[in-house]
């Protein structure tokens, strides 16, 4: 039977669990007299990072002013969402022009158990009967489930998806559309919510009309998405500064293949010899995206280096391709070290006020990958004090002291630390400190006095040894 005409099916429920997760209570009021007049929904499938883009444009039914809109998001949701941004639009098409708006965790008294709400605060508040137009792009990780959880190596990928056909949201929505794009033409099976349609890649549920604050029609995508699911458990990035010229960073990586496990044996002949029908959902090839002007590059894993890698470079960018020893099917995992110079005049800046401040790049220079642990460390000069890390989103910090050669009271280390990070976390981001010139002559003191030691303790064994011998 063709792919197109395989017959769908409506996902069986029991009745605790609806009650339970989707059948969430219509009777709130929301915090303003908001309605949504339209919703569009595009969600992005064709990745292990699900992206979602959503188009709302809510009018203010109220008599006083509205600054906020806020945003809804189910329990599974809220457990995987990387990143939630918003912008106002105005203009059509190509004159369309975005202006980022203020994102925030909020917490609504009067919603359902479990469902996570941001807020988004408006350029200028809405009055009675004027309308706004919002872009809100939000992420989310592990939100593909493989089914077969295991496959063999000639298999392709299958995965499910866990939504609603309805748009959850604390207002009253008076007509909105989903559309669900999938990585290719198999898609083996969906819920269908009436009036629901698919054409090649493109789901489409809608449009609905009219539905009341936190209505959920909960849907089941099954597909294949043979992309690779490459997740790095753990990133510790050190950014070590030299006031004598240079920055040197190390990463080291902890990487798995999150997608369905390998099963059964592995024909590296077979891999090799039909790459386009064995392993389809493996891996051999990572891209890093590195700095321009970088330096002294080094791959490396447990047992040593590694030399299948390549590396481009020009004035704007550098690209670092590399092969680690083995392809990674589902549930295997690999272990390397990056490292790597970059000229200290591209990054370390004096602000105003005299203070000295690092401009780089936070996330994992890794592309399609997510990061369960980010670990990011910033190793200031000897003698740095009052450091300060200016960040566009919420981290943990804290700081440590490092001894390295030569060092006589240690380096005040920046540490940044965050949990689910995505390649839209890779932004500038600065830390500041003060420090004294005096300090930059610490080490050429102590290698002096080291120099100097050495000397006189050769000249007293060789004093020694002349008097023994005579």
């Amino acid at each position: 039977m063709p792919m197109e005409e395989q017959p769908h099916f409506r996902v069986p429920l029991s009745l605790p669990l609806i009650l339970s997760l989707f059948l969430l209570p219509t009777s709130f009021s929301s915090t303003h007299d908001l309605q949504i007049l339209n919703a569009e929904r595009r969600i992005d499938l064709t990745s292990h990072i699900i992206k979602v883009y959503l188009t709302l444009k809510v009018e203010n039914l109220g008599t006083s002013p509205a600054s906020e809109v806020h945003l809804a998001f189910s329990p599974a949701e809220a457990e995987h969402l990387a990143i939630v941004k918003a912008a106002a639009t105005s203009g059509k098409r190509k004159k369309k022009t975005y202006i980022p708006l203020d994102v925030k965790s909020a917490e609504l008294p009067d919603g359902p158990n479990g469902t996570k709400f941001f807020t988004v605060t408006l350029l200028t508040p809405l009055n009675k009967g004027e309308t706004a137009t919002l872009e809100v792009l939000y992420i989310l990780t592990h939100s593909l489930e493989p089914f077969p959880v295991e496959i063999t190596q000639s298999e392709s990928q299958l995965v499910y998806f866990r939504d609603s056909a309805i748009l959850l949201s604390p207002y009253h929505v008076k007509e909105q559309t989903t559309f669900i794009k999938t990585p290719s033409t198999r898609v083996e099976s969906f819920t269908v919510v009436d009036p629901a349609k698919r054409a090649g890649t493109e789901l489409k549920y809608g449009p609905y009309e009219d539905q009341p604050p936190y209505s959920y029609s909960p849907v089941l995508v099954h597909f294949e998405n043979n992309n690779p699911f490459a997740v790095v458990e753990e990133l510790e990035r050190e950014i070590e500064i030299s006031h004598w010229g240079n920055v040197q960073v190390t990463e080291r990586y902890r990487l798995v293949h999150a997608g369905a496990r390998h099963k059964g044996a592995f024909s590296r002949v077979e891999y090799q010899t039909r790459p386009d029908a064995t392993g389809v959902s493996s891996f051999k090839h990572l891209l890093a995206k590195l700095p321009p002007r970088v330096h002294s590059v080094y791959y490396r894993d447990e047992i040593g280096n590694v030399s299948t890698s390549n590396l481009r470079t020009d004035y704007r960018k550098s690209e670092l391709e590399f092969q680690p020893r083995y392809p990674l099917f589902g549930g295997w995992k690999s272990t390397f070290v990056i490292g790597y110079g970059l000229p200290l005049q591209d990054f370390l800046f004096e602000s105003p006020d005299g203070r000295r401040y690092l401009n780089f790049t936070f996330g994992c220079p890794l592309t399609q990958t997510v990061v369960d642990k980010l670990i990011l460390k910033v190793v200031l000069p000897e003698g740095s004090k009052d450091p300060t890390a200016v960040i566009p989103f919420q981290v943990d910090q804290h700081l440590e002291i490092k001894y390295s050669y030569l060092d006589v009271i240690g380096r005040t280390v920046v540490v940044l630390e965050k949990s689910n990070v995505v390649p839209e976390h890779n932004v500038p981001f600065q830390v500041y400190y003060t420090f004294n010139p005096i300090f930059m002559l610490a080490e050429p003191l102590m290698l002096s006095i080291a120099i100097f030691l050495f000397f006189v303790a050769s000249v007293s064994y060789l004093h020694a040894d002349l008097s023994i011998r005579k």
